[in-house]
């Protein structure tokens, strides 16, 4: 039974809250709406179409990503295809929904594998997981577009910076995956960190509330939700044969992605631009799950008109805003009755009482 606060279910006031949200969204991309239709008469619109089954197929290997690795573990329920193409279809749509930097799509991925036995803490390792996989997935995907690139003398040399930037970038991405790893393999560390985090967290939290909430969050259920992810990482460093599948699956996802673009880009003439979109791919997935939703294919088509030159900014723009809002549309019409489901209870519930009589 959903809390009620005034008379409102908490289920109402989110969903009434999400609606608010996607119409923001909506209201926020409507120019660039109004420009890709627009567009749609300079493109080959069967080419377009593919975009239907690419992005759905695009949902169900990024939800391969974590229920492959998921099936090791006896204590996690059984899933159908179907639950893993619905979850990650909904997972799809709180992130675009909720521009909160993908820590609305933990908290919703937390919730919803909960009746599936997953706790919180292997929630948040399969999120930095996905996050660690295609990361290191695009950056090597942008090694082999640049060398293709440099290869065939298509980098201008006042664009070669953005060689060493891509590069950087990641490495930082590495080194922060790496930071979080180490922390995580270690009880001693998770302590130390987990005593500094809510000291950290509960000290914002008295200063925002003017000193009314002195004690927001409780040590030891931060200390165990640690503790759950460092029995994953341990789990995953013991049993290396348990990461096959995610990361085969962490390449077919993240070629999925850039082929989005691609297939747009070929809509209008220009398969040309796949090193291009690479590359810009790799400098986006750094912001990709940090950033507010947006700024990824701002990243994305700055780098794209750095290496392309100028004269190429009027291209670029029309397949990323194209490419943006083609599939915020398909996002908003295949995730919003799977997750309204999930929020009434309809679904959510029903999975946890038919696995409480079996």
């Amino acid at each position: 039974m959903a809390k009620k606060r005034f008379g409102i279910s908490f289920r109402t006031i989110l969903s009434i809250g999400t609606v608010i949200l996607v119409g923001y969204v909506v209201y926020q991309n409507w120019p660039d709406m109004v420009k890709t239709f627009h567009h749609l008469s300079d493109t080959n619109i069967p080419v377009l179409l593919l975009l239907i089954p690419e992005q759905l197929f695009m949902y169900f290997a990024c939800g391969q990503i974590f229920f492959s690795f998921l099936r090791n573990s006896k204590e996690v329920k059984e899933f159908s295809k179907k639950e893993i193409l619905t979850i990650s279809t909904e997972l799809n749509f709180v992130n675009h929904a909720v521009p909160a930097g993908g820590l609305g799509g933990l908290a919703y991925l937390t919730y919803r594998l909960r009746p599936f036995n997953v706790t919180a803490g292997q929630s948040g390792f399969l999120y930095i997981f996905r996050y660690a996989v295609t990361t290191v997935v695009n950056y090597f995907q942008a090694l082999v577009a640049i060398v293709v690139l440099l290869c065939l003398n298509l980098i201008p040399g006042e664009a070669m910076w953005v060689i060493p930037v891509a590069l950087i970038m990641n490495f930082g991405v590495f080194i922060g995956l790496s930071l979080i790893v180490f922390i995580a393999s270690s009880k001693k560390r998770i302590e130390f960190f987990t005593l500094k985090a809510t000291r950290f967290i509960n000290a914002v939290i008295k200063i925002l509330t003017f000193g009314h909430k002195k004690k927001a969050i409780k040590e030891d259920k931060i200390k165990h939700y640690f503790d759950d992810i460092h029995e994953s990482v341990m789990i995953a460093r013991a049993n290396k044969k348990y990461l096959k599948y995610p990361l085969y699956w962490g390449f077919v996802y993240s070629f999925f992605e850039v082929a989005t673009y691609w297939i747009v880009a070929i809509s209008l003439g220009r398969p040309d631009l796949l090193p291009y979109i690479l590359v810009g791919e790799a400098i986006g997935s750094v912001f990709d799950g940090i950033v507010p939703y947006g700024l990824y294919e701002l990243g994305m088509a700055g780098v794209m008109i750095a290496l392309l030159g100028m004269e190429h900014f009027p291209t670029v723009t029309i397949v990323t805003v194209m490419t943006r809002v083609l599939t915020l549309i398909l996002t908003i019409v295949t995730g919003t009755i799977p997750y309204y489901k999930v929020i009434r209870g309809k679904e959510h519930d029903d999975k946890s009482t038919e696995d409480s009589k079996s």
